[in-house]
């Protein structure tokens, strides 16, 4: 049996763990890099057992295939670099702290492979998808330390797993704070609080718990009586996909709209606040996040009802000045032409043109919101009103 310190232990542990029984009982042989489940008694349990989004397991990355979903729960091993860009390109892996922490443990990954840093692969990897800034930042909390040529394979392994565990603490984090926002609606209201989000910002997308799912998800568990209108969010449909499949699972009471509703319900006063992830924060406090989202922001406005942004400081920008200096990410048409779904014959999952290939499209996978439109920035040391506070507040403490 390999000797293996506390503090990389912890991390080798099967839901058998919780119920007392030690790595020994488990009669399986443990190394620094094969992960049974993670350690976090987090929110994302299906069918009983408790899963990260994404994980190490003996020499490979696994992640949950969030093309697959709802209609099948899969995962995938990638065992090398290449495959890890295809991942996160393809979005089988998605989500700004999810990718993050995938091109945290890639970097590990291609050291692996090679016996040394690979710059190429780094530079191919961290420009796979532009938008978001914790792919950079996932890398680069791996690759610049490590670039010293004096780290061993584990000591680089280390670093990974302490990125995604900060990404995962930090989510959890948000959540407890976001909490408190909406236990004060609900005090002011007395009913049912109905919050609209839009595209997925939960588990899958963030390893455990999610950014805007993560109070939703601890106001229920606290007893606060939730609805939450769930955008389809087109072209993939991230919402009626994955964060319905997400607030089924934790049985929060939901319905799937188009994407055009929200406005109306607004109109109708049947949403009391609006939640959002975020793929980037720059620092005048506009926020880049799936298409769609600006749209929201402005009814919300008109509506004078709150619209948060919740993220981890992971997804702040302060080099970056405004919105406008954000490379969107253009992807290609055919997610616009094809949809995906289940055949009502043969319960097969089979690919539809909604049109030609000869009609043109234009595929924005992103959208700014300007910070005036941002009600409050719930994040991992707070809730602000201003992007100045988050900035004051992360370096002054």
């Amino acid at each position: 049996m390999q000797n293996i310190s506390n503090n990389v232990l912890i991390f080798y542990v099967d839901l058998q763990c919780i119920t007392g029984i030690t790595y020994k009982q488990l009669n399986v042989k443990l190394n620094p890099y094969f992960c049974i489940r993670p350690l976090y008694t987090g929110l994302m349990i299906v069918d009983g057992k408790y899963y990260q989004s994404v994980w190490v397991e003996k020499n490979h990355i696994v992640i949950i295939n969030q093309q697959k979903l709802p209609f099948e729960f899969e995962m995938l091993q990638l065992s090398n670099v290449e495959e890890v860009i295809e991942a996160i390109s393809s979005l089988k892996v998605r989500g700004a702290p999810a990718i993050g922490i995938t091109a945290a443990y890639a970097i590990w990954l291609s050291y692996k492979n090679h016996g040394r840093l690979m710059k190429d692969e780094y530079d191919k990897l961290v420009s796979c998808r532009p938008t978001a800034v914790n792919l950079k930042r996932g890398a680069d909390f791996v690759f610049v330390p490590a670039s010293g040529g004096k780290m061993t394979e584990k000591q680089i392994f280390s670093l990974a797993d302490e990125f995604a565990r900060n990404e995962i603490d930090a989510c959890k984090k948000i959540g407890e704070n976001g909490f408190s926002i909406i236990q004060q609606l609900y005090k002011k209201l007395q009913q049912p609080i109905n919050i609209l989000t839009h595209c997925n910002a939960g588990w899958l997308a963030c390893g455990d718990y999610g950014t805007a799912l993560s109070p939703i998800f601890e106001a229920n568990r606290k007893g606060i009586p939730i609805h939450v209108w769930v955008d389809e969010t087109r072209p993939l449909n991230q919402g009626s996909r994955l964060t319905a499949w997400e607030l089924s699972n934790e049985n929060i009471p939901f319905h799937i709209i188009s994407d055009n509703s929200g406005a109306l319900l607004m109109m109708q006063n049947k949403v009391d606040a609006v939640i959002t992830g975020a793929d980037r924060i720059v620092s005048n406090g506009d926020v880049a996040n799936k298409i769609g989202t600006y749209q929201k922001a402005l009814a919300a406005k008109e509506h004078k009802i709150p619209f948060w942004v919740a993220a981890p400081l992971t997804t702040f920008d302060f080099k970056t000045k405004s919105g406008a200096e954000i490379k969107i990410e253009e992807r290609h048409g055919n997610e616009l032409q094809l949809v995906s779904g289940k055949n009502l014959k043969s319960e097969l999952i089979v690919d539809i043109k909604l049109f030609p290939d000869q009609f043109p499209s234009l595929n924005h996978a992103f959208d700014i919101t300007p910070a005036k439109f941002v009600s409050k920035y719930i994040t991992e040391i707070g809730i602000f009103s201003k992007i100045e506070q988050v900035y004051e507040k992360r370096n002054h403490g």
